[in-house]
């Protein structure tokens, strides 16, 4: 079984590692107390402690955590599946998330996937083989079965907007659905009466979720809608989705984008290319209250998640005990200038 002293992380003046044997051998202890005073299993006589933290210092040496896990103890690595870590929403999550995970002494581990099935799955594997206590998934949905394997082998999985049927894992969602049906309201209210969704090819469960929500709204209603997907989800997508609906005989003149990132190419568009004044001749919407959302070039009407309580949900359900929970967050509409706020 390993020991989580050793391998060692340090390096002697050979060039190699500095193993718990070289430890023990300049302390004059044996091996064992030097993997109890590291890993903290078993009692170490104050005296015996400092001895081998000094010859540990003269030395350079490090205990390997990662080896921690092979012995059945908690390895506090935490691994963070996401793809598009470079879009503005991605990155600021990631960020939040690992500053809460490290705030509990938990080490983040972010595997960049491309987000399908396949990839998401590979990157479960991986936290496996680095035993890690708790994957969080932050985009894609990896295979039941996978799901179970982890679930099996003591690692909590933890899905944040995300399905998946599997009894034991946790799932953490902000409720996309209430604020697609409140879109439409804000484009009704505007006085909007030829409203389109746009939304991407990804057709994750997240974005179907708005998407939904505003077709439902607008069914209620009985506003003619429709859902336009030219591209993944990205600034360029927002732009051919701008040049498909705003070249039609009657475009629309209220737009919900499932994204900021969406809205920001669709507006751009809209007044370079179409000469559209925003708002009065076309209302926007996004989600997701990026920065870029905030400039005063945009001022983006949208929806805001709230990152940091997730961030603080995250490593509030990875430590702790129980597993199967889900809970709801709502997301905050934030009113700036890209929808009027009376109706024309």
């Amino acid at each position: 079984m390993a020991d989580p002293a050793d391998p060692p992380s340090g390096k002697s003046e050979r060039g190699t590692f500095v193993s718990a044997g070289d430890v023990a051998e300049r302390a004059g202890v044996s091996r064992s107390a030097v993997s109890r005073t590291f890993s903290g299993a078993g009692s170490v006589s104050p005296g015996t402690r400092r001895k081998i933290l000094q010859a540990a210092e003269e030395l350079g040496y490090h205990a390997n955590h990662l080896a921690r896990g092979l012995t059945g103890e908690p390895s506090n690595i935490v691994c963070l599946i996401a793809a598009d870590i470079g879009q503005p929403f991605q990155s600021g999550l990631i960020e939040q998330v690992t500053r809460q995970l490290q705030a509990h002494g938990k080490v983040a581990f972010v595997i960049n996937t491309a987000g399908d099935e396949e990839s998401v799955s590979h990157a479960l594997r991986q936290s496996l083989h680095y035993r890690a206590e708790a994957s969080v998934v932050l985009s894609g949905t990896p295979s039941s079965r996978l799901v179970e394997t982890c679930l099996a082998n003591g690692q909590r999985v933890l899905l944040v907007n995300r399905d998946d049927d599997a009894p034991d894992v946790d799932r953490l969602q902000v409720d996309g659905a209430r604020a697609g049906a409140e879109a439409l309201a804000l484009l009704k209210r505007a006085g909007c009466r030829r409203v389109a969704c746009v939304s991407s090819l990804a057709r994750t469960p997240s974005l179907l979720a708005r998407e939904e929500g505003f077709a439902a709204a607008a069914k209620q209603a009985g506003i003619a809608h429709g859902v336009t997907r030219a591209g993944l989800t990205s600034y360029d997508t927002g732009v051919e989705s701008a040049r498909l609906l705003l070249g039609r005989a009657e475009p629309p003149d209220g737009v919900f984008c499932v994204t900021d990132l969406l809205a920001l190419g669709f507006m751009d568009t809209a007044r370079h290319v179409f000469h559209r004044d925003i708002p009065r001749d076309l209302c926007i919407i996004g989600f997701d209250d990026i920065p870029q959302a905030r400039w005063a070039s945009y001022g983006l009407t949208t929806f805001r998640q709230p990152i940091e309580e997730i961030a603080e949900r995250i490593a509030a359900i990875v430590i702790s005990g129980a597993a199967g929970r889900t809970e709801m967050l709502e997301v905050l509409p934030v009113w700036r200038n890209s929808v009027r706020m009376e109706q024309a």
